[in-house]
């Protein structure tokens, strides 16, 4: 908006200026002259922008002089208003019609400002535009004029030009005030550092000062002045890349809204990737735009035909403030970013100008070094298809590179000024519904263009093959802009190479410098055809091939249709052919490719490239590319054979994998061919540009040698299929039909071995990788792979902006190894970044890759002979800028092959189709679902496929998002039609979601129960790609405007999403392919990253459980302390509750900023609810808990109240009697032995007498009790005692077999006939059974001795137990025992002390229990010798736990044991006594020892819990969850090679885990006893502090108050009722004292003393008494870890991880299952161990009874059907299981044998391939 502060000059050009005109520099100050005629210049002064000026402005006469004030400095900055006079000024050479004025930026107080240039202009030549200069009039030619655009002419104008004088002389002056140039970023004052920073831009853009008075100068400055308008000042030599513009950046966010000129290069390219040819056309934003009334204080009544005349025609008129704000020429936009572009932008750039049918820069002069150049390198990737037509109508269909393409050309340029648009005549020449070359009449077009001059253009006319082409094969045309006269270098290589030429003329003189031109044109044998801008004539043949025509006043149409003709007769006849190659040849063109980084790449490929020529295209892959090609196909069949087991399964597997590893071998043998060694040094070799033009010479070369030939058999192929439909039609079923058909198959078949391009070089290098890592794997010792370098580069390559394949479309296979690796490599380079995955979906060939190259500027094939196969992942970044919007890094892009491809006709289509539909739908975070057209029957085959995809997304837990994209829809404005199919896809929706439920087992019934899906904005229609018939035919524009909505509304959604991290997909990729490769998806998913997330997520909540337990543990101690102490006599649990506030709130905050924070939290979700609920019931459990245990410590006070009154009182008389005796023998008291003997001898006496009338409590013997109790029951005493001594008792909960425990019921037939007869072959003979008989009555006769003397393989009558009976015992011996534990615990042994009835109770309880589980089964009983074990074993088990509650009630209890244990303590009284100490020392004396005892239990206590937490954190097998506890288990079995510790783990783990934790603490202690004594002595030192700070504050308070020695204790107790116990009324006679001071010395005294007793006792971890601990380590730890799930695999035992019991979901699992051998699993009324593990069975078709009674099979991959134990389990197929119990398998095969009575043979015979594994192995496989 202008204003009255800021006004400038505008000057309008409606005349030419004399062709004699000149620019001059004068003085040695070299001052800037412009001669100019006043006319020329509509001048205002600036400095009368005022408002209350405006009424004074004057129009300036002809001889008034205006001073012309020039700025060098501010030249490049011009803002906006500055340069327009400028831009209306510049012309066009090319048409000369105009040659307007330029004006110069106003200057401002800058006396010695140079302009620099160093980028751009010439180091010789200097401008100094220092002072203010005055213009002088001298001629200014038009050729010093630089300029360009001669489509902006006005030919109406040509013959009104007149000529200005040169004694006429215009000063003038400029604005002073220049606050609109300075840049946005500076203050308005800011006019030192506005020159500063367009001084720093000028040094940028310039070398050297220009003060040479040559044209080009100006020039030069124009173009500087440009680059900073499209702030590209800096990018000349610091060249814009793709990298710029590849990525997910604000810029591409409102690209079609108007933009500032410096975002105007910007939008030009993200337009151009968008295919939008609309790029050209990018509306300016002009804040200052606004028009204002300048006359609003002129007259208004002056209305005067004067007036009105002036105001439209004189010159001289102010035009005042109505200013034309003139933009940058789009052609200035386009060129200014090509300069500005490296090599790789250029050729992305004109790739897409010929996508959008725009005519490509084939010869460009640099404005800064006026070399010509040749950018060959960027026609490069540019493709060309057309069907030609020859004489007899035979249409021909042609693809090939259009640097290869050999063509007519036609030329087309100008000599002198003329007035017609050769542009657009070109243009309307080749198509007249597009500009293909950029006219005066194009949208946006202006008089000014600076950088097209002599620039020529090149554009194909591709031929349709049908009648109405302009011609019959392909042509290029030329179009050379500017005055051919100037530009000789391009004129001459444009007439040499061209076909015709074709010349527009002005009217011109016989001596013209132009006919010189002509005549040699006349001359030459080549066609000309001149066009005649001033003449009106039609076409005329003055010659033979020479012609001529008129454009003035004539029908464009007709003209065209002329030239079309002429053209078109001239072609038809032998002509040479141009070549765009041939232009490099030319020495006075710089070539691009001439680059030596080019060159580098371009002879690197060219070696790879030069091996393959010689050889047959189909023989290619298999000779070089061997490793892909038949052995990779058989490797994935057989991998997917894995999944398919018959039979003997992992006999069968064990097979399959050794073949697997046959080919693994080969391919090692034969990789690293000629050409992948020369590949693989190139990439590793080359820098990094050198490496990026190698490898886009490799896909170009490669392209170029397989395009004819694939192009042959394409045509072939459509020629087949056409010929198979066709008899298809008339429903021939005939052996032509058939014969055709395979003569399809075969094309097909060497189409896809003619297929050879980059990608295929990329999966050889993955296949090298995981062949020599297999192989690497398998050698012992070696752990690394020599090629780890592979997927290095790979990753390089794939964070470059290369796509990356993913799934190899040939073999329809991930290579999973290779992609980890790849991938890991990514995440090593970049860090685990996260990316959100977008994935496509949709039908073959509906243009899915070009939508996406669109969206994002990617690399996808597009082309129709080189379909997407497989799947291809790409990188987009997100720019820095951006990331505040997101919560990711990048965009993985994953482009897939289409459904129902041709190359799978005939093949398994379907399941292909749903396999990649479920993979790629899986992988994405988003997934577009691509639909061409309104066909129905392609509308549901895509949709049922996804709909069905999605679904089983649901059952395993993901959840992706999805749009749809309908393309090619036509009227797409039409809002009711949309709404229309929307509905109609909503029905179809829901109609496919109903289907799809059946087939999946689900319960939906509309699409939105199956996914989040709002029809209104997850549906975007696109119009078609093309804008008209292809290959002409540009891009649709509304097709760009499509993909720009799609990527907001993608960009929007995106902006919820976390999606995920490179190794979560990576996680992702390798569990949803695991899963494909079973026929049942939703069956097989596992989400390891899931398990993950949620392992992880139980070790923390581990540690908060352990932080709640640890704080009540040592709440607990307090309590128990307070207790003894005599200060609690009830606890409420508010007072728990508030004592565990803090606690309970960081762990809180704790769990909270776990779920908020953690890089997971998306997937945490899920959980966060459950674990709070189950964190809360812990809580609760944990406060009742604690509650219960402080109340039973009071009862258990109160119920020993009376005992611990009468201790007081015998300690009180043997403390007088001590005294006593020690007044009596003070004269004796140097004689220690006689002191000795009199203490001695009384102390019997005094105990004897004090505990004359208290029984005292005996020892028990438990096993006794139970050998008598057993007796009375009615079992033969003989028989108790042989089973006690033999100890079998102790082995009868992990007995292998219990069929010497079990004799046949009277009620149950062993075999029935039907069964006997179906198993007759699998029976014995005749002679074993009778053998097997007499051996089991001769046992029966010699009694039974002991269930290790068993018959192995024993199958007839007396193998009475199946399988499933010997389980259900074991589990039943299990329960008892259990369930005595339990009764044992209810005891109050510690109170009451042992009675033998609780024995009885016991035994009494496992008789009934046998008895009910007999009447249960009926089919056998049991032997009364597994009544006597089962009791003898409970009642043993629970003896250890009487004896030691037993021990603490006799202790506590017993008088005479208690003052036993005071004997050395009165001793030491005595004899203190006897030496004269006193009260106060004596007293301290008691104390210290109270306190000893007291302190040395609290140190035990606390360090039992320090201990426990330390273990946690550095002992590794207690250092995470229960998993992890599990492999150090399962490590230090195989150490130890114990096969009946095997045997309790398997059958009975808890028990297993408990002695595990108990051995674990044991051994750290002895091995760690410089940690665990640092615990210990730390207590100690905390005990002694708190006691001497107890000991000051009780005397501080004594002296305070003047109390007395029962008042002191009393305060001393107070300050320790929570750390020690410490009762002060068991010291009496203590009155006397009253020096408190001296009492507290003496305590300390003595106190240190005891704890340097303490210490010492303490010192040595051996010396640890563990019952000395109140809670053990061990069991607080056991309480810790083995408070969770332990339910077992109903196949092979394994224990379920779940941390929690009752864990949800309710889905027991488990990370590795094992051999069902190892449970004692086999085959149905056989000796055969069933040895497969259940992994592998639930992938095969194999079937199952769930127990040996049951007739009812069940399919493995059913199993979940056979019953409730089978159901809560969640058994995946999974190929990983660990070799360690193979190894366990194969080393105690014997072991096994005996224990389960079966044999590892027929189907059961153990693999060869597992006896490989050695115990080291089998360790390694845990970690």
């Amino acid at each position: 908006m202008e204003t009255g502060e800021n006004k400038e000059m505008e000057t309008e050009t409606e005349d030419a200026l004399d062709p004699s005109s000149e620019c001059t520099y004068q003085g040695e100050e070299h001052q800037l002259f412009l001669q100019l005629e006043p006319e020329a210049l509509d001048i205002t002064d600036s400095e009368s922008q005022h408002s209350d000026q405006r009424d004074d402005k004057t129009t300036k006469t002809d001889e008034e002089k205006t001073e012309i004030t020039t700025i060098s400095s501010n030249f490049p900055q011009s803002s906006k208003k500055d340069i327009e006079n400028e831009r209306d000024d510049l012309v066009d050479p090319c048409d000369e019609s105009l040659i307007p004025t330029c004006t110069i930026p106003s200057a401002h107080q800058d006396q010695d400002t140079m302009v620099h240039l160093d980028h751009f202009a010439d180091p010789h030549i200097l401008i100094n535009m220092d002072n203010v200069g005055t213009v002088s009039r001298k001629s200014l030619e038009p050729e010093a004029l630089d300029i360009t655009d001669s489509e902006s002419q006005h030919s109406d104008q040509q013959d009104d030009k007149t000529t200005k004088t040169d004694e006429e002389k215009t000063e003038i002056t400029t604005s002073s005030n220049f606050a609109q140039s300075i840049p946005d970023n500076l203050p308005e004052d800011g006019v030192a550092n506005k020159e500063k920073e367009e001084e720093k831009i000028l040094k940028e853009i310039g070398g050297g000062l220009i003060q040479k008075n040559i044209p080009e100068n100006r020039q030069l400055a124009k173009v500087a002045e440009l680059m900073c308008r499209l702030h590209l000042q800096d990018k000349y030599q610091d060249k814009l890349t793709t990298a710029d513009f590849l990525n997910i950046g604000s810029s591409a966010q409102h690209q079609h809204e108007p933009q500032t000129e410096n975002k105007l290069a910007h939008t030009f390219l993200q337009r151009l990737l968008m295919l939008d040819y609309r790029a050209r056309y990018i509306p300016v934003r002009d804040e200052n735009s606004e028009m204002h009334d300048t006359n609003d204080n002129r007259n208004d009544n002056a209305e005067t035909e004067e007036s009105a005349f002036d105001a439209l025609f004189n010159k001289n008129t102010v035009s005042g403030d109505l200013k034309r704000n003139t933009h940058v020429h789009p052609m200035d936009v386009q060129m200014a970013v090509f300069h500005c572009s490296d090599s790789f932008l250029r050729q992305f750039m004109v790739t897409k100008l010929s996508l959008c049918q725009y005519a490509l820069p084939l010869l460009v002069p640099n404005p800064f070094t006026k070399e010509i150049e040749c950018p060959l390198w960027t026609f490069r990737q540019i493709r060309k298809t057309w069907k030609s037509t020859n004489d007899s109508n035979i249409v021909t269909s042609q693809s090939m590179p259009i640097y290869k393409a050999e063509t007519p050309m036609v030329s087309f340029f100008r000599l002198g000024s003329v007035s017609s648009s050769k542009s657009q005549l070109m243009s309307n020449l080749i198509n007249q519904r597009h500009s293909t070359f950029f006219h005066r009449h194009c949208p946006g077009s202006s008089k000014t263009c600076l950088l097209m001059d002599g620039v020529v253009e090149i554009a194909w006319y591709c031929p349709a093959g049908k009648p109405n082409d302009i011609f019959t094969d392909c042509v290029a045309f030329c179009n050379l802009h500017g005055d051919a006269i100037a530009k000789e270098i391009q004129r001459d290589r444009l007439i040499e190479k061209a076909s015709v030429n074709v010349i527009l003329l002005p009217s011109l003189g016989k001596g013209d410098k132009s006919m010189a031109i002509v005549q040699e044109l006349f001359k030459s044998s080549k066609p000309l055809i001149c066009l005649l801008t001033e003449e009106d004539s039609v076409a005329t043949e003055i010659k033979k091939g020479k012609y001529k025509m008129g454009l003035r006043d004539r029908n464009q149409s007709d003209v065209s249709e002329e030239l079309k003709r002429i053209i078109r007769n001239n072609l038809s006849r032998p002509c040479c052919s141009f070549k765009l190659e041939d232009m490099a040849e030319y020495s006075g063109f710089r070539v691009d490719e001439d680059d030596e980084d080019c060159q580098v790449g371009k002879t690197n490929a060219l070696q790879i490239t030069d091996l393959l020529k010689e050889m047959e295209l189909s023989k290619i892959k298999e000779e070089f590319l061997p490793c892909q090609g038949r052995m990779w196909h058989d490797w994935c069949q057989k991998n997917k054979d894995l999944y398919r087991l018959q039979g003997n399964l992992e006999m069968e597997r064990s097979k399959i994998e050794h073949e697997m590893m046959q080919i693994r071998h080969h391919q090692h043998q034969v990789a690293f061919t000629e050409l992948m060694q020369m590949f693989i040094t190139s990439l590793r070799s080359l820098g990094e540009k050198e490496k990026s033009y190698f490898l886009k010479w490799v896909g170009i070369l490669l392209d170029d040698l397989s395009s004819d030939e694939l192009s042959d058999l394409h045509h072939k192929y459509d020629e087949k299929w056409s010929k198979v439909l066709a008899l298809k039609k008339k429903h021939d079923k005939s052996e032509q039909l058939k014969m055709r058909q395979m003569e399809l198959e075969k094309i097909s078949e060497k189409l896809q071995a003619a297929t050879f391009g980059f990608e295929h070089i990329l999966r050889e290098m993955g296949q090298i990788y995981e062949a020599h890592a297999s192989v690497a794997r398998q050698s012992k010792g070696e752990s690394e792979v020599t090629v780890s370098y592979l997927p290095e580069l790979a990753a390089e390559l794939m964070i470059s902006g290369h796509p990356m394949e993913l799934m190899d479309g040939d073999a329809a296979h991930v290579p999973l190894m290779w992609i980890n690796g790849v991938l890991d490599e990514v995440i090593n380079k970049l860090g685990d970044q996260r990316v959100f995955v977008l994935s496509i979906l949709g039908i073959q060939s509906t243009g899915k890759s070009t939508m996406l190259n669109a969206m994002f500027g990617l690399q996808f094939a597009v082309s129709a002979g080189r379909c997407t196969r497989g799947a291809f992942m790409q990188l987009v970044k997100v720019t820095e800028e951006m990331k505040d919007d997101f919560r990711f890094d990048y965009v993985l892009v994953i482009d897939t092959e289409g459904l129902r491809a041709l190359e799978l006709a005939g093949k398994a289509t379907v399941h292909h189709d749903n396999e990649l539909a479920t993979f790629v739908i899986g992988l994405g975070n988003m997934t577009l679902i691509n639909i061409f057209g309104e066909n129905p029957a392609e509308m549901q085959d895509i949709i049922q496929i996804a709909v069905q995809a999605f679904m089983r997304m649901k059952k395993v837990n993901l959840s992706p998002s999805c749009v749809f994209v309908h393309q090619n829809v036509g009227d797409i404005m039409a809002g009711e039609k949309n709404m229309e199919g929307k509905r109609r896809l909503q029905d179809k929706l829901d109609e496919m979601t109903q289907l799809a439920a059946k087939e999946e087992d689900s319960n939906a019934e509309c699409f939105s129960d199956v996914i989040a899906f709002d029809i209104q904005r997850d549906v975007k229609y696109f119009s078609q790609l093309w804008e008209g018939s292809p290959p002409m035919a540009p891009p649709n524009p509304c097709y760009s405007e499509n993909v720009q909505e799609l990527r907001k509304t993608i960009l929007s959604k995106t902006s919820r999403s976390f999606g995920m991290t490179l190794s979560q997909f990576k996680s992702r990729i390798q569990d949803l392919w695991n899963a494909l490769l079973t026929e049942n998806f939703v069956f097989s998913f596992k989400n390891t990253l899931e398990i993950a997330v949620y392992r992880k997520l139980e070790i923390q909540y581990g540690k908060w459980i352990w932080a709640l337990r640890s704080a009540m543990l040592t709440i607990e101690n307090q309590l128990h302390n307070r207790i003894e102490n005599g200060k609690l006599h009830m606890v409420e649990r508010h007072y728990l509750v508030e004592e565990m506030r803090k606690t309970r709130e960081e762990v809180d905050k704790s769990m909270e900023k776990y779920f908020d924070e953690d890089r997971d939290k998306e997937m945490l979700i899920q959980w966060r609810g459950r674990f709070q609920t189950k964190m809360c019931e812990f809580y609760d459990e944990l406060v009742k808990g604690a509650k219960r245990k402080i109340e039973e410590v009071i009862q258990q006070r109160d119920a020993r109240k009376k005992l611990d009154d009468k201790k007081t009182q015998y300690e009180n008389k043997l403390f007088q009697k001590s005294k006593e005796l020690a007044s009596k023998l003070k004269d004796k008291a140097k004689d220690e032995k006689q002191l000795e003997n009199e203490f001695n001898t009384l102390w019997g006496v005094w105990v004897a007498e004090l505990t004359n009338d208290t029984p005292s409590i005996m020892d028990i013997n438990i096993l006794d009790d139970v050998t008598c109790i057993l007796g009375e029951m009615g079992y033969e005493l003989s028989l108790v005692h042989d089973r006690k001594s033999c100890g079998m008792y102790r082995e009868i909960c992990t007995l292998g077999s219990y069929l010497n425990y079990a004799i046949v019921s009277k009620h149950q037939d062993l075999f029935n006939d039907d069964q006997h007869s179906r198993d007759a072959q699998r029976k014995p003979n005749n002679d074993q059974l009778k053998k097997n008989n007499v051996w089991g009555a001769f046992k029966s006769f010699l009694g039974f001795k002991s269930p290790e003397n068993k018959t192995i393989g024993q199958i007839g009558p007396s193998n009475i137990l199946t399988y499933t009976d010997q389980e259900l015992i074991r589990a039943f011996t299990n329960d008892v025992d259990k369930q005595s534990q339990m009764i044992i615990e209810t005891k109050p042994i510690e109170k009451m002390g042992y009675n033998d009835s609780y024995m009885q109770e016991i035994a009494t309880h496992v008789k009934e229990s046998v008895k009910e589980f007999e009447s249960k089964i009926r089919k056998y009983a049991f032997k009364k010798e597994f009544t006597i074990d089962l009791s003898l074993h409970v009642c043993e088990l629970a003896g250890s736990k009487l004896a030691d509650s037993h021990s603490k009630f006799r202790s506590n209890n017993d008088a005479l044991t208690y003052l036993e244990q005071k004997r050395p303590q009165y001793n030491k009284i005595f004899k203190r006594y006897c030496k004269g100490s006193s009260s106060a020392a004596v007293l301290g004396e008691l104390i210290c020892n109270t306190l000893k005892e007291s302190i040395v239990q609290a140190v035990y206590d606390q360090t039992a819990i320090d201990l426990a937490g330390e273990m946690q954190l550095s002992h590794p097998p207690f250092s995470g969850n229960r998993s992890n506890m599990e492999n150090h288990i399962l490590i230090s079995l195989a150490e130890k090679e114990n096969f009946d510790k095997f045997m309790t783990y398997i059958h009975n783990p808890r028990k297993h885990f408990e002695k595990f934790i108990r051995e674990g603490v044991e051994k750290y202690m002895l091995t760690e006893r410089s940690k665990v004594l640092a615990l210990i002595e730390g207590n100690i030192t905390a005990k002694e502090q708190r006691v001497s700070h107890a000991l000051h504050t009780a005397t501080k308070t004594v002296k305070n108050r003047n109390g007395d020695t029962n008042m002191w204790l009393k305060e001393l107790s107070s300050a320790l009722k929570d750390e020690l116990k410490f009762v002060e009324n068991h010291f009496s006679d203590f009155c006397d004292i009253t020096d408190f001071d001296f009492l507290e010395e003496e305590v300390r005294k003595d106190l240190a003393n005891r704890i340097i007793e303490i210490n010492r006792s303490l010192s040595n971890v051996s010396l640890l008494a563990m019952k000395q601990f109140r809670e053990r380590p061990g069991e607080i730890l056991i309480k810790h870890f083995c408070d969770c799930c332990w339910v077992q695999c109903p196949f092979c035992k394994a224990i379920c991880t779940n941390t929690m019991k009752g864990h949800k979901p309710k889905d027991h699992n488990v990370p590795f299952h094992r051999s069902k051998g190892i449970k004692g699993m086999h085959f149905r009324n056989t000796v055969e161990f069933s040895i497969d593990f259940c992994t592998t069975s639930v992938a095969s078709n194999g079937r199952f009874y769930p127990s040996h009674e049951s007739e009812d099979k069940y399919l493995w991959k059913e199993y979940r059907k056979a019953g409730p134990r089978f159901a809560d389990w969640s058994i995946t197929p999974d190929l990983s299981e660990l070799p360690y119990w193979k190894w366990f398998v194969c080393r105690f095969q014997e072991d096994l044998e005996r224990y389960y009575d079966l044999k590892f043979q027929g189907r059961g015979e153990i693999p060869i391939e597992w006896r490989k594994f050695t115990k080291q192995q089998a360790i390694e496989s845990l970690k």
